[in-house]
């Protein structure tokens, strides 16, 4: 069964679309559009230092800005969105920038913390977007200051940063197909046979 979702818990779910934000200047004109969040069920309570929970095929949008997770948990805590938690295998997120990049992330979970104005990837996390990428065990974005941390888990980390002017691949080319001759060698017209 579906209810209404107070518009607080909207808040909260905005606050996903500035977690895409930080890590690749999100569209602006996303949050100037409704947000539509589907979910097998919900469980919303109205208190403060609550837990509330979007379960089964977690999907948001918000106009470039797409959300999927198995999970999503919005915490209370002043009587404010203090926190968002969305696992999946794997959650992700997908949003267009102004500059119409797209960007990828994703990890077992994605944890944006208000107070703190961090996202934490944790579980296989990974970040794509046409000038590079970063993967890792855990990814730490901070969006107040724009650092990028990975690892610092103990396990290794990976990043890609495509050049500023990348040209694409040039494929080899493939040696040239003799002319169709239909495989037969070439008769000796002059021998009379």
């Amino acid at each position: 069964m579906y209810r209404a979702i107070p518009s607080s818990y909207l808040f909260g779910c905005v606050a996903l679309a500035l977690l895409a934000t930080g890590i690749a200047a999100a569209k602006t004109s996303d949050r100037n559009v409704p947000m539509d969040i589907k979910a097998d069920s919900s469980d919303f309570i109205l208190k403060d230092q609550s837990d509330s929970v979007l379960s089964g095929n977690v999907v948001i949008t918000q106009g470039t800005l797409v959300v999927n997770a198995d999970k999503a948990v919005i915490k209370r805590k002043n009587d404010d969105i203090d926190e968002v938690v969305l696992t999946g295998g794997p959650a992700t997120l997908r949003q267009v920038s102004d500059t119409g990049e797209p960007m990828t992330a994703r990890a077992a979970q994605i944890d944006y913390s208000l107070s703190t104005d961090k996202v934490v990837l944790t579980g296989g996390a990974v970040v794509q977007q046409p000038r590079g990428n970063i993967t890792g065990e855990t990814i730490t974005y901070d969006l107040k200051s724009g650092r990028l941390n990975g690892g610092g888990d103990g396990k290794r980390v990976s990043v890609r940063i495509m050049p500023k002017n990348a040209v694409p691949a040039v494929k080899k080319e493939q040696p040239a197909a003799p002319a169709d001759s239909d495989d037969k060698p070439a008769s000796n017209a002059s021998s009379g046979k």
